[in-house]
């Protein structure tokens, strides 16, 4: 019985330890605010990844001669809508989602079943000696069940957030889409608020006044926290989030 013990022993010993890391930490922090991330390049982060989607034949582009009018452009002048690596556009993200969804249903069964035998082996008149009460060989077994199952589910969901934040393009695909990641944090006291979107856009999504709604943007990832001590008050303790996982009940 010690062997299936050991895996358990030392991964409470992993949670321990790691426990005992963000324990010293928090205690280095109490009365300080919260650090605010430097500002990085996010090509250079270690969870970086380009992205990689089909793309068809990249065509050459054409200038006409004399010609006054560039193309991919709105006007004679300077387009200043975000168009390559480092450029910068700001996204709107207004997402008002509500979802309710009900499930009922209902089963209902009920079994009578009656066995008679009126010549059981030619021992019909002996089972009176076997069973204490007088038995009827014609309703020798008699068998009734009854069962009902009824099931209500609802649920209600409601999602509402509005925001501007500025992204940077981080890479410009073969068909001109452009990868665009933008990150911003706001510390109010001792709590930091985190936004973080990313996505792939098309340029011609992109207003004159070089902004993006966010459901024009594929692949959108959009997170929105925070970390101080409100977040850290709000989540259970390192040791009921194992119990929780290791408990069966």
């Amino acid at each position: 019985m010690m062997l299936p013990l050991r895996p358990l022993v030392v991964l409470l010993a992993v949670l321990a330890l790691g426990g005992c890391a963000n324990f010293f930490e928090r205690l280095a922090a109490v009365g300080e605010e919260p650090d605010l991330s430097p500002i990085d390049n996010p090509v250079e982060q270690p969870r970086y990844q380009p992205v990689s989607l089909p793309m068809p034949a990249q065509e050459p582009e054409i200038y006409p001669a004399n010609s006054l009018w560039r193309q991919g452009a709105r006007s004679f002048f300077k387009d200043q809508r975000a168009r390559t690596t480092g450029d910068v556009l700001t996204v709107q993200v207004t997402i008002a989602d509500e979802a309710t969804l009900r499930s009922e249903s209902r089963q209902t069964r009920d079994n009578t079943d009656n066995f008679s035998a009126s010549h059981f082996f030619g021992l019909e008149s002996d089972l009176s000696e076997i069973f204490p009460n007088a038995v009827d060989p014609n309703n020798l077994v008699d068998l009734d069940s009854d069962m009902e199952h009824a099931g209500r589910g609802n649920t209600a969901r409601t999602e509402e957030i509005k925001l501007n934040v500025a992204a940077v393009v981080t890479q410009v695909l073969p068909n001109g889409n452009l990868v665009i990641q933008g990150r911003q944090e706001v510390r109010v006291n001792f709590e930091v608020r985190e936004l973080f979107v990313a996505g792939v856009a098309r340029p011609v999504d992109i207003t004159p006044d070089n902004q993006i709604r966010h459901d024009q943007i594929a692949e959108l990832r959009v997170a929105y926290g925070g970390r101080g001590q409100i977040t850290d008050v709000q989540q259970p303790r390192y040791g009921a989030q194992v119990l929780d996982i290791i408990l069966p009940y």
